[in-house]
């Protein structure tokens, strides 16, 4: 699907389905230096078995065109605006890492908006180390290798997962290449700049499910499990698991996604 949103040209993934906005909606948020395609395998398998999927590339990411937004309040009223725009009344929002601030700052600002939040590898702050910020800025394949290697747990590492001749490490990296040059540093810097958390993870009232990972070295097990503590709701661990969960072991996210929605 293509629309445009603020004179700007923007794609967004319904899983290979026709949608229908009066529908089950969930809409997937990506975070920092990604695209729809981070959720091929959530976004397709749910679309073929009844909901509506939609997973659109923010500005500047995957196929949408113009520039990266730069803090995660705007992002999160993109996507309001997004919801607008192909006449969607209400969802249920799924968001990864920095996909998850956005989807609280969402959530809690908009509940009228939201049924439900899944929140996947994530936390109330995702602080970026300055030395991989400035690395993005500079000399950007650099950070993303870096992100490779440090957004994957060792099965990721040694290509053992439930995706058999693909390779995780090369995947993620062009993806992550394929976007706008310097969107991954707008993203990495909006993750720095927000503070909100607490305050919005208090204020949301919807239903909640935290996919908390124990080989996650971008949002240490520890801070998952604080942002369930803010949020309560439901909590699903997934121990053999790195930061990229979605691609990494899909089918233990999507078996709770599916128990969730």
């Amino acid at each position: 699907m293509k629309i445009i949103l603020h004179n700007t040209e923007i794609f967004a993934s319904t899983g290979g389905r026709s949608f229908d906005a009066a529908g089950s909606v969930v809409m997937f948020i990506h975070g920092s230096g990604q695209s729809h395609l981070g959720f091929m395998l959530q976004h397709r398998s749910f679309a073929n078995r009844g909901w509506q999927c939609i997973t659109p590339d923010m500005p500047g990411h995957g196929l949408s065109k113009g520039t990266a937004l730069k803090t995660v309040e705007l992002m999160a009223d993109w996507y309001v605006d997004f919801m607008q725009a192909i006449g969607v009344t209400k969802v249920t929002l799924v968001g990864h890492s920095m996909g998850g601030l956005i989807g609280l700052e969402l959530a809690s600002r908009y509940p009228h908006l939201v049924s439900k939040a899944a929140f996947i590898s994530t936390a109330l702050a995702i602080p970026v180390n300055d030395a991989l910020v400035d690395l993005a800025a500079t000399k950007e394949s650099a950070a993303i290798a870096a992100m490779m290697d440090w957004g994957h747990g060792p099965s990721g590492h040694i290509h053992e997962h439930t995706m058999p001749g693909t390779s995780h490490m090369q995947y993620g990296s062009r993806l992550m290449a394929s976007n706008a040059p310097g969107s991954l540093h707008a993203g990495l810097a909006a993750c720095n700049k927000y503070t909100n958390g607490p305050t919005a993870a208090a204020a949301v009232t919807c239903s909640t499910l935290t996919i908390v990972c124990g080989q996650d070295r971008m949002t240490p097990r520890k801070t998952g499990l604080a942002l369930h503590g803010a949020l309560g709701g439901e909590l699903v661990e997934i121990p053999h698991s790195g930061h990229m969960s979605i691609t990494e072991q899909p089918l233990d996210v999507n078996k709770a996604l599916q128990a969730f929605f």
